[in-house]
């Protein structure tokens, strides 16, 4: 598949926060579906299972550096990439804390902690590299089900939902300015999922969950405008 439909050049996905986890297996399941593969870590410097997936895959996956907290980074790593055509960007963030904690207890620095790489620093990203993507191609940003305000009946992980609901509603005015454009964007809710974040008790698996969030995003390929989902491509309430 072409972003252009021509065929004349493999479908690349940049998929920034790959190193472990949602983003590590994301990266997997588009290379064996035959596409290549960019993506982040923070540091190039540590092994992380995206490395292991770049040393088989003959080629076919790169690794580059960025920390979503430093926004200077961003212009050598679009210089880096200039060459590349995109069909999809998506940027897999997240961080948490104070799960039990009342908005209004938690210390300023670990609020704008959460905020800034949950929200801020994902629209920075596709922002500053928004150009990359293919006419037709899809942006999108791992979102959650707990940033909807319609679905949230028994609070909780406050500053988590007040940092997820932030970037739906900035990747919406981001569409919106876009609006007129042949683009794809998505807001992907896993569901609570078996990871570093999601910890040992979540109910779902990565196995069984990515190559279906996986599926949500090709499907919104050519369908221009926002779109929030979950992981069988079912609408979530904002």
């Amino acid at each position: 598949m072409s972003s252009d439909g021509t065929g004349q050049h493999p479908p690349t996905a940049l998929i920034v926060g790959a190193s472990r986890g949602l983003g590590h297996a994301m990266a997997a399941e588009f290379l064996d579906r035959g596409w290549h593969v960019v993506g982040t870590v923070r540091d190039t410097t540590a092994r992380t299972p995206l490395h292991e997936l770049a040393e088989r895959a003959d080629g076919r996956v790169v690794i580059e550096q960025l920390d979503l907290n430093e926004p200077g980074r961003l212009p050598a790593l679009h210089e880096r990439l200039a060459h590349r055509r995109l069909d999809v960007l998506f940027v897999n963030a997240g961080t948490t804390g104070h799960e039990g904690t009342p908005v209004g207890a938690i210390p300023t620095a670990d609020f704008i902690e959460v905020m800034v790489t949950n929200a801020l620093g994902p629209m920075r990203v596709i922002e500053a590299l928004e150009d990359l993507v293919a006419p037709a191609g899809l942006i999108g940003a791992m979102s959650s089900g707990q940033g909807s305000l319609t679905n949230n009946t028994t609070g909780g992980r406050e500053v988590y939902r007040g940092s997820k609901a932030a970037l739906n509603m900035f990747l919406r005015s981001f569409a919106a300015r876009q609006s007129g454009t042949r683009r794809a964007f998505l807001l992907l809710a896993p569901g609570w999922i078996r990871t570093a974040l999601g910890g040992p008790d979540a109910p779902f698996t990565l196995e069984e969950t990515v190559p279906l969030l996986v599926d949500v995003v090709l499907s919104r390929l050519g369908t221009p405008g926002l779109a929030y989902l979950d992981r069988f491509g079912r609408t979530v309430p904002w």
